[in-house]
């Protein structure tokens, strides 16, 4: 997908502010709050988090999940909160904890779907099982009736898997599956009884073909709900809302917004429910592409990642490694033409059923020609979708791209673009729902995990194909920001991301080597061929950014991150002969000696410069514009991989005895213990709350000399942050020499080594000689505040 140039700071102007919460959202700290760490567990964090300095929890979702969920995604009664996470009563005891510290809570809600996979823990759900389209209930999930009973997909891919069906406690019992049975339909055998309810029992290969209700991406245990509805927003949002209005809950946290029928009237209506809230959406946007004028505060931080990432990237070794990757893979496409065959694929494949539906509503054109159709534009767009009105301009270039691809098509598309550009279509109104699934399957779940040029950016909200982000360009995004987005999240990992913000900072590294990287892995993978070698460059990039890794860690990520590219194996059928190879090729990691040394010594090679990027990119994250918010965990080095990896257990007691050893005066070095990152993060959002006037603005800082290349520093109106990029490079260059920091103010005190510096030129050896990172405030603050 072509590059859009970053949004006009100028045009930014006429932004709308938003109300301010009641408790102001400073900086939050995200909490996976599950059952294996619950809410009582979460309350007892209170008052490290509060000494950490941030101003709120951020919390996983609360309400009642699917029995035994570990991400609380999967809703299944709104009424009240999860038991498994400790109920009402653990929810009052974490507001008291937090209340105690002088923290408040910001929540995550799912108001696009809810969980099916136990129908008899959905009471709602469980209803439209049993009464079909007469229940109370079948107007909140997004079901497409005319097509007959309501197919469920759990059934095994074998033609007698029904014979297994069974009648117990007046239920259908299949295996460990339930599901309820019509009254009057319970008499004869339990196929009989069968054929007469309103769903119907079928292969689980048939849910991505023929389902009858709309799901969350193509996952079939998640069925969509009618939130357009204000009945069904009223039912769903009530406890959060009651939360919010007796001021137990200063934030809003919206998960997936693109798959909801309106999202600007969905958010509309919960401003309007809760005013004070601190609003921020999911909404993961594409290079260059700007958030629609929504009631809200911004985005939970994905468009940040990118911008924050790549500045740590080399721009300068882009054809290096596209020759390598032409190299590796003998015959690459380019980024646009994978991701076109990738949506294209998911369209069709994994979101088949969605993809019938949609072609159903346009019953003038002929079926196959309007399956055929749909799928391209969706697949040519540039964006997850679009809104008015920018999203006429993207249908348009959609449909310019589908027709110079399928010029057969023409006249097709031509008669759908014009229903598409109907606001009042139901045609128009589906499609933008199918596009943003089409760009999450197509992009996020398959394409990142074959674009293995650099996987460093392969991360959601990032674009592959743009390498690397030069400080005038990411100063132009933060600046756009501050006047436009000031309350936004800014986030540098999160559930959802692919690698950890320190595995891609150590990964960043190798944009400074490409050729000795280029040399190193051509060696490996000679020594341990894989016949996937996209997949394999993947693998190797992930092991030396992640090492040292548990053995099966790394078998547990390759075999999800091959599955999800589905070039060489899948989750619906997986090869069992490539993947032994790959765990083999894994096993050789470890097992061969030679191979197991040279790993270990390029990753000891490029870990001290990861760890140079990780703090400035922390830094960086923190203190620019936005409110900031820490993955659990994430304050020490963290080199998680994608989910579950990310969902692992926090050590919270090492990180309590570390800050409180740097509380008593402990200076460390930057080491394997993390206590530098755990330095920089309590010291930056300590002065963000305690000195917010200082970070009411944003100017970038002129750096001059032969160095300057090397540095990226802001002045957000007092607190000056200061980071080195590329210090590989910065080094063999012969390091800062006398490049030097324009500052206005004469009297400096950097936070992270208590040091004073005068002067309006600061030399940069100096400031950072003990730590690649600086931030800066008056000495007459500081002394204030001391």
């Amino acid at each position: 997908m072509a590059a859009t140039p970053p949004p006009d700071p100028v045009r930014a102007l006429t932004k709308v502010t938003t109300p301010s919460p009641t408790h102001r959202v400073g900086a939050t700290y995200r909490i996976q709050v599950r059952p294996g760490f619950d809410l009582a567990a979460t309350a007892g964090l209170a008052d490290y988090l509060a000494d950490l300095g941030v101003s709120h929890l951020y919390s996983a979702p609360l309400l009642t999940a699917a029995p035994g969920s570990a991400h609380g995604y999967d809703v299944v009664d709104h009424r009240a909160v999860n038991p498994e996470l400790g109920g009402e009563a653990g929810r009052r005891r974490l507001l008291r904890a937090l209340r105690a510290a002088g923290l408040g809570l910001v929540v995550d809600i799912v108001p696009n779907h809810a969980g099916v996979a136990v129908p008899a823990a959905n009471p709602a759900w469980w209803d439209v099982l049993r009464r079909g389209r007469e229940s109370a209930y079948a107007g909140w999930f997004d079901i497409d009736w005319e097509r007959g009973r309501l197919l469920l997909p759990v059934l095994a891919d074998t033609p007698d898997a029904l014979d297994d069906l069974k009648l117990a406690d007046g239920e259908l019992r299949y295996h460990e599956h339930r599901f309820p049975i019509a009254d009057g339909t319970g008499d004869g055998t339990p196929r009989q009884v069968h054929d007469r309810q309103h769903y119907e029992l079928v292969s689980w290969r048939r849910g991505d073909a023929e389902l009858t209700y709309r799901r969350f991406f193509a996952v079939s245990d998640l069925a969509g709900l009618r939130v357009e509805d204000p009945e069904v927003f009223a039912a769903t949002h009530a406890e959060i809302l009651r939360w919010a209005a007796a001021g137990e809950v200063d934030g809003i946290r919206v998960d997936h917004p693109d798959g909801l029928r309106d999202p600007a009237g969905y958010l509309a209506r919960l401003r309007a429910a809760a005013p004070g809230a601190w609003l921020v959406v999911e909404k993961i946007l594409e290079y260059g592409e700007e958030l629609p004028d929504w009631p809200v505060d911004g985005t939970t931080g994905y468009d940040t990642l990118a911008a924050v990432g790549g500045l740590f990237v080399d721009s300068d070794a882009e054809a290096d490694f596209t020759a390598l990757d032409t190299r590796l893979v003998g015959h690459p496409t380019s980024w646009q033409n994978l991701t076109h065959d990738t949506k294209l694929a998911a369209a069709t494949r994994l979101l088949a059923a969605e993809l019938t539906r949609l072609a159903a509503l346009a019953p003038e054109v002929e079926p196959a020609a309007a399956r055929s159709a749909l799928a391209e534009l969706a697949a040519a767009f540039a964006v997850y979708r679009g809104y008015p009105p920018e999203g006429a301009r993207h249908l348009a270039a959609a449909r310019a791209e589908a027709g110079r691809r399928r010029p057969d098509l023409t006249g097709t598309l031509d008669a759908l673009t014009r229903r598409l550009r109907d606001p009042d279509d139901e045609l128009a109104q589906r499609f933008p729902q199918f596009t943003g699934a089409v760009m999450a399957k197509g992009v996020e779940d398959t394409a990142f995990y074959r674009w293995s040029r650099f996987v460093a950016l392969n991360e959601v909200g990032g674009s592959p194909a743009h390498f690397g982000v030069p400080p005038a360009e990411f100063h132009r995004f933060a600046t756009a920001r501050q006047v436009r987005w000031p309350a936004s999240m800014t986030t540098l990992s999160t559930h959802d991301t692919k690698r950890s913000e320190d595995v891609r900072a150590r990964l960043a590294v190798l944009s400074e080597l490409p050729e000795r990287w280029a040399s190193l892995v051509g060696d490996w993978m000679a020594r341990a061929p894989l016949r996937d070698p996209a997949f394999a460059h993947l693998l190797w990039q992930t092991a030396v950014g992640a090492w040292p890794i548990e053995r099966e860690r790394l078998h547990a990520y390759a075999e999800k991150a091959a599955r999800e590219a589905a070039a060489s194996t899948s989750w619906t059928d997986p090869d069992p002969a490539f993947e032994r190879a790959m765990h083999a090729l894994v096993d050789a990691m470890y097992d061969d000696a030679a191979l197991n040394a040279a790993i270990g010594d390029v990753a000891a090679e490029i870990t001290p410069a990861g760890w140079s990027n990780a703090l400035g990119q922390k830094l960086v994250q923190l203190a620019m514009p936005g409110v900031p918010d820490t993955y659990q965990g994430t304050e020490l080095w963290d080199n998680s991989l994608v989910d579950p990896d990310n969902r692992r257990p926090v050590d919270f007691a090492v990180r309590r005895q570390l800050l409180a050893r740097l509380d008593a005066g402990w200076r460390p070095a930057v080491d394997a213990t993390g206590a530098a990152k755990l330095l920089v993060v309590s010291r930056t959002l300590r002065l963000r709350r305690d000195r917010p006037e200082l970070f009411t603005g944003y100017r970038p800082v002129p750096v001059r000399g032969p160095a300057a290349r090397h540095a990226v520093a802001f002045d957000r109106g007092g607190a000056i942050a200061v980071a080195t990029r590329l210090p590989l490079r910065l080094a063999a260059a012969g390091g800062w020499r006398d490049t030097t920091l324009s500052i206005s103010v004469h009297s400096v005190t950097d936070m992270f080594t208590g040091r004073v510096y005068s002067g309006s030129d600061l030399l940069l050896h100096d400031l950072l000689s003990t730590y690649p990172v600086a931030l800066l405030a008056p000495v007459d603050l500081v002394e204030a505040a001391a």
